[in-house]
């Protein structure tokens, strides 16, 4: 069954390693896989800082950071405590049958973690985040991990790609501030099926000192959120019923035709609809601070949080940039994670949803934040109640 999904992983299009090792070739990253910089990289390594050497490196202290299945993040601190350490990290791919609706629709995720998204990650600029990502025998397909976040040729695929079986270990520093996508990269037509099929995920990379207001003020949040929006493209049979398969590779044919008409039947948060709604809503209280972590890997998005705004708002992610105020609606590019903080200021049932309202409420990609506290009516008040028209 792994000669069969190698077979049509490749058919149609560049092999995994074919895609990425041309590419890396071509911008001269074998200095990268060497750990050897050119005598006329002064100019680049000042812009994001000095160069370290292994020695210095490995004297650094080391955390092992606990990853935490979405909407939750792991432990951490909002602003740094000493000088960077090395994060240590450990993220196994599961490649798993899931239930997106509720309603026969299902789809063979291949996942970082078990869960769609993968797990946040959350550090601080120049830490140096340190991955293994295993690749477990029973799984059919080689994997492999780009991180938006990172600097080097290929975001780190080419140095992670594992086939069944296998694990790698992979450093890198995380010299920009802000929010980030990753996901895997494996080679041609095998990239995009990867990432709609569930895998891929963010990373917080904080400012050491925490975020700022517009302003310059320091922000801390009570609460942090990560929201994965995924589309998902599952194959229907004449009769209009989605088809079932017995394994990732079965399927794999069918899913990249479906692929190909750009139209998803499934947009949906952190993996299912209604994943993030009824006993799984969001939660909170009036007063405090919640920063939420959108991302899209691959279709545009603008969330909108129904009742509420955007009281700050990282559009495109960058912590180094003056967050925007006061949005109704933000935006989120293919490929890409933002932040956005809210205050809340009344209790009660908020909708948190992706304002193409089709995608939203046809497609399922919708969340809920239960709020509790104190109603205040100079906010809101119904003044009269529901009654006959009045001449």
């Amino acid at each position: 069954m792994k000669m069969d999904a190698l077979h049509v992983q490749e058919q149609d299009g560049l092999s995994r390693r074919g895609f990425i090792s041309a590419t890396v070739a071509a911008v001269g990253a074998a200095a990268a896989v060497t750990g050897l910089a050119s005598p006329h990289a002064g100019a680049a390594q000042q812009s994001v800082g000095r160069a370290v050497s292994p020695a210095d490196i490995a004297s650094l202290p080391r955390v092992k950071q606990q990853l935490v299945a979405p909407p939750f993040a792991p432990k951490h601190d909002q602003v740094a405590k000493g000088g960077p350490k090395v994060v240590e990290l450990r993220m196994v791919v599961e490649e798993k049958l899931i239930d997106v609706d509720g309603s026969g629709a299902r789809i063979w995720a291949c996942t970082f973690n078990g869960s769609v998204p993968g797990p946040l990650i959350v550090c601080h600029q120049d830490d140096y985040v340190e991955l293994t990502l295993v690749n477990p025998e029973t799984n059919q397909l080689p994997h492999n991990i780009d991180f938006h976040a990172s600097t080097g040729a290929m975001g780190g695929g080419e140095l992670t790609a594992v086939a069944p079986g296998e694990e790698v270990v992979l450093r890198f520093r995380a010299t920009k501030p802000g929010t980030f996508v990753y996901h895997c990269a494996p080679g041609g037509q095998m990239i995009p099926f990867h990432v709609v099929s569930g895998m891929n995920g963010a990373i917080m990379v904080l400012p050491r000192d925490g975020l700022k207001d517009h302003q310059g003020n320091p922000v801390r949040y009570d609460r942090i959120y990560y929201v994965g929006e995924q589309d998902f493209y599952l194959p229907k049979d004449a009769n209009g019923k989605y088809k079932q398969y017995d394994s990732l590779a079965q399927g794999m044919g069918d899913m990249l035709e479906v692929m190909r008409a750009l139209t998803p039947t499934h947009v949906v948060f952190n993996g299912a609809v209604g994943a993030l709604t009824g006993d799984n809503a969001l939660k909170a209280r009036v007063g405090e601070s919640v920063l939420v972590i959108h991302s899209q890997a691959n279709r545009d998005s603008r969330p909108h949080l129904i009742g509420g705004h955007g009281d700050l708002v990282w559009t495109g992610g960058s912590f180094n940039d003056t967050p925007s105020t006061n949005l109704e609606t933000w935006f989120v590019p293919g490929g890409a994670a933002m932040a956005a903080l809210y205050t809340f200021h009344q209790p009660g049932l908020y909708a948190y949803v992706n304002h193409n309202l089709i995608e939203a409420i046809l497609l399922g990609a919708a969340a809920h934040f239960q709020v509790e506290g104190e109603w205040n009516d100079d906010l809101m008040a119904q003044v009269v109640a529901p009654r006959p028209i009045m001449a």
